[in-house]
C-alpha cells in the first residue's frame, strides 16, 4: 500500500530528498511549515516527502483511531513495544525510499527525518536499510527494538551520520530515554551529533538552525 504523501520540491528535477515522518496523531502537514525555515537557497533542488501514517487504534488513548506508525500501550513506551506495527512501518519507509530511488534520487542523497514516533521509525529503519543513505534525523525520540538491533543492522549504513535532538523538559519521551538510545548507537560505532534544548515535546528555532547547518553539510 503506497502511503499518501505531501510533497514539496524546492526546485525542478531534485536529485536529493528528505523523507520526513510525523508523530502520533499528526499528519503529513505537521512539518510542512518547516521547509521555508530550513532550506538555504544555495542548496541543490530538494524534494521533501511528508507521508501520512495509516490510521490505527491506539491503546493508550482508549483505542481511539488516529494516524500512527505503531501502537502505544502504556506510559513506558520502551516496554511492551508493538513490534509488528514498528516492523510494518519500517516496511512502508523502505517503500518510500525505493520510490525516491526510482525517481532518480540516489540512496546516498536521501535523508530520513522523523519526530517522536516518526523518529523511532526512521532511526530503527534507517540503520536496518540495506542501501547506503545520506543521513538520519531523529527528533525527540528513541530507538525501538534496541535489543534486536545487533542482529539486524545493515553494514551499508554503519557510517551514515545521525542527528539526534531532544527537549530537556520532554514529558512524552524522556530525554533520558533518548540519551540511552544515543549511547547504544555510539557504542556500536555510529557517528551521532546530539543536541539538547530547554523545551518540551516539540521543535524549537535553535534546533531548526542546527538542523539547517547539519543538512547543508550533507548537500555538498
Amino acid at each position: 500500500m503506497a502511503l499518501p504523501c505531501i510533497e514539496i520540491e524546492t526546485a525542478p528535477n531534485p536529485r536529493h530528498a528528505v523523507i520526513w515522518l510525523h508523530g502520533l496523531g499528526a499528519d503529513g502537514h505537521d512539518f510542512e511549515p518547516i521547509v521555508p525555515e530550513l532550506v538555504d537557497r544555495a542548496w541543490p533542488a530538494l524534494r521533501f516527502v511528508f507521508p501520512n501514517a495509516p490510521m490505527r487504534p491506539i491503546t493508550i488513548n482508549g483505542g481511539m483511531s488516529m494516524r500512527a506508525w505503531y501502537d502505544i500501550s502504556g506510559q513506558e513506551i520502551a516496554q511492551r513495544q508493538d513490534e509488528a506495527g514498528i516492523r510494518a512501518s519500517i516496511g512502508l519507509l523502505d517503500e518510500l525510499i525505493a520510490r525516491e530511488v526510482a525517481r532518480g534520487v540516489p540512496g546516498e542523497n536521501i535523508l530520513l527525518a522523523g519526530f517522536s514516533q516518526g523518529g523511532a521509525i526512521v532511526l530503527s529503519g534507517g540503520i536496518r536499510h540495506p542501501r547506503r543513505l545520506g543521513g538520519i534525523i531523529a527528533l525527540s525520540t528513541y530507538l525501538p527494538m534496541a535489543e534486536k538491533t545487533d542482529a539486524e543492522i545493515s553494514a551499508a549504513n554503519r557510517s551514515t551520520p545521525l542527528f539526534m535532538a531532544h527537549g530537556k523538559l520532554d514529558p512524552t519521551i524522556s530525554q533520558a530515554l533518548g540519551e540511552m538510545s544515543r549511547e547504544y548507537l555510539v557504542q556500536r560505532g555510529y557517528g551521532v551529533e546530539w543536541h539538547s534544548y530547554p523545551m518540551a515535546h516539540q521543535v524549537c528555532a535553535e534546533e531548526v538552525a542546527d538542523l539547517r547547518r547539519w543538512i547543508g553539510a550533507r548537500l555538498i
